[in-house]
């Protein structure tokens, strides 16, 4: 087994890793040597259409699945010699359908980021429950500690599952569509709270996301993936251009600037313009 401190090594300047990754289900191959790197405080944004490969990348990152080809490291070491607590202690992850089998509260599942950093069988600290409350509360949800987690909307559950991440203490963030269930205020802040963590703690960050808008606002880089593999690379104005999307999203994608902003705005087209546009 890993040391506990494995995952605590020199990273050479890289946080998480990826080379020449392949994975498959079943005899099918859904990642096909992918490489990526993910540098000190950045904020990379995996995207791409369903079934091209994100979720799975995030689940070997995060060591779900030990059975790949090829490296995926994070910080400095393989994935698969790290154990689940090296990997806890060093990251936080948020799925995309999380699953609990229990009636926890929102604080409990909360205080459940602490476990990593804890000695053996010891029970959390008043350290660890100020760390629990800070985290709900920066996540809109101090309101819920108290109620069990089943009773909670799809969104209100997403928002302690963030909490629970940020209790972590992390030094990386793998998010796979965390802002699937949120409405359009708490998609703006969570991501401004991810923000936050890179530019309070030097947090890198790997998120999946299929809001181009949102990709274009708080991402520095990305990496458009398509039938598992890697179609575009490299800073955000650069990948999120019209021929990358259409190509690989299969459907016409205008792309302009925002005037408030300055940032790219992304908008699929109907097919009722798209037709205007070929007739035209």
């Amino acid at each position: 087994m890993a040391s506990d401190n494995a995952a605590k090594a020199d990273t050479g300047g890289v946080v998480l890793e990826t080379r020449e990754l392949c994975f498959g289900y079943g005899g099918e191959r859904v990642l096909d040597r992918v490489s990526l790197r993910i540098e000190p405080g950045e904020v990379v944004g995996l995207l791409g259409p369903n079934g091209s490969g994100k979720s799975t990348m995030i689940r070997i990152l995060s060591g779900v699945l030990r059975g790949y080809e090829g490296s995926a490291i994070v910080g400095g070491r393989e994935v698969r010699d790290l154990s689940q607590r090296s990997l806890a202690r060093f990251m936080s992850v948020v799925p995309q359908e999380p699953f609990f089998s229990f009636p926890f509260t929102a604080l409990e599942i909360v205080l459940m980021g602490r476990h990593p950093h804890l000695a053996g069988l010891a029970f959390e600290a008043r350290r660890d429950r100020d760390l629990a409350m800070e985290a709900l509360r920066r996540c809109a949800a101090a309101e819920l500690a108290s109620r069990p987690i089943h009773e909670l909307s799809a969104g209100e559950r997403q928002r302690v599952v963030f909490a629970k991440a940020l209790a972590q203490e992390p030094r990386a963030l793998l998010l796979d569509e965390p802002a699937s269930f949120l409405d359009i205020r708490h998609q703006v802040e969570i991501y401004d709270i991810v923000r936050g963590l890179r530019e309070e703690r030097g947090c890198s960050v790997l998120t999946v996301m299929h809001d181009l808008n949102l990709a274009a606002e708080y991402c520095d880089r990305i990496y458009l993936l398509r039938e598992g593999r890697i179609e575009a690379a490299g800073p955000t104005d650069e990948v999120l251009t019209y021929a990358n999307l259409t190509r690989v999203f299969e459907t016409e994608i205008y792309v302009d600037r925002n005037d408030l902003t300055g940032k790219l705005l992304v908008i699929p087209l109907s097919g009722r313009v798209q037709d205007r546009l070929r007739r035209g």
